[in-house]
């Protein structure tokens, strides 16, 4: 019911190919599947966030929850939104590469995989875990081909190597713990990232960064209205009322340098 009513705004709010000109633009959040579950509470997380982005090309921004990867890729695909910022990263880089979207910035810090270790743990380097038990979030997962690629650029193949799966980032310092696995590798950005001395783990490696919780724009922007964008979301730090916008969205600031790297993403990861 709920996935209906968002459809059915969404619909009544815009008409596709005229976003960039609509008279109040529709900014698409999508936090993945550990983010927040009350449309509400997202409106007032990142309103303050597209209240900037609105000021600076004298729109109205408005903000739409989108709880489901499938109506996010639905709406990228149709241009139902005008702006969209998302977590996993891949999604925003299937948004340029399929559907014409353009790069305005991503959050700062960049993410990345970390092979993590009980700290006791006599591995000194990632080439150490050859042949070693791994627990990675499941194949479908975004971390889970991120760290599968991360892996990969260092010499192993987890096709080859003894991979556990659970559904939640959370469940591996539990496997690592009771001795159920060897390593394991969890998002930087995660919860567990943030925990690992509490539950007595370590970093063993830490992947290559990639972008983060990028924003993108419909293709009708012009560059002058993006670079507007960029250079109010570069300012934010610089205020106490940016810094309140950085704070309620959770980030230290935005990045409006690594469009290459978004781009390029998807090729990484193999998809």
């Amino acid at each position: 019911m709920k996935a209906l009513f968002v459809r059915t705004a969404l619909a009544l709010s815009f008409c596709v190919g005229t976003a960039a000109h609509a008279k109040d633009l529709i900014l698409a959040i999508s936090e993945g599947t550990s983010g927040g579950t009350d449309h509400a509470r997202v409106i007032a997380k990142y309103q303050g966030l597209a209240d900037v982005i609105g000021k600076s090309i004298n729109q109205k921004v408005n903000v739409v929850f989108i709880r489901e990867f499938s109506s996010l890729e639905e709406g990228m695909k149709e241009r139902r939104f005008a702006l969209a910022m998302a977590r996993p990263s891949d999604f925003p880089a299937r948004g340029m590469r399929d559907y014409g979207y353009q790069y305005v910035a991503s959050a700062k810090p960049d993410g990345q995989c970390l092979i993590v270790v009980p700290k006791e743990s006599a591995y000194k380097t990632v080439a150490d875990i050859k042949g070693k038990r791994l627990v990675l979030p499941e194949p479908a997962a975004y971390m889970a081909k991120f760290c599968a690629s991360a892996l990969r650029d260092a010499g192993i193949d987890i096709a080859k190597e003894n991979v556990q799966r659970v559904r939640e980032q959370g469940a591996v310092p539990f496997y690592l713990t009771n001795k159920f696995a060897d390593v394991g590798g969890v998002a930087s950005y995660s919860g567990v990232a943030k925990s690992l001395d509490k539950t007595g783990h370590r970093v063993l490696h830490t992947s290559v960064s990639q972008p983060y919780f990028p924003l993108i724009v419909d293709r009708e922007f012009t560059p002058a209205q993006i670079d507007a964008m960029q250079k109010a979301l570069r300012a934010l730090p610089d205020s106490e009322a940016g810094q309140a916008v950085l704070k309620s969205v959770g980030i230290q600031a935005f990045d409006t340098t690594a469009e290459k790297k978004l781009r390029e993403l998807l090729g990484w990861l193999g998809l």
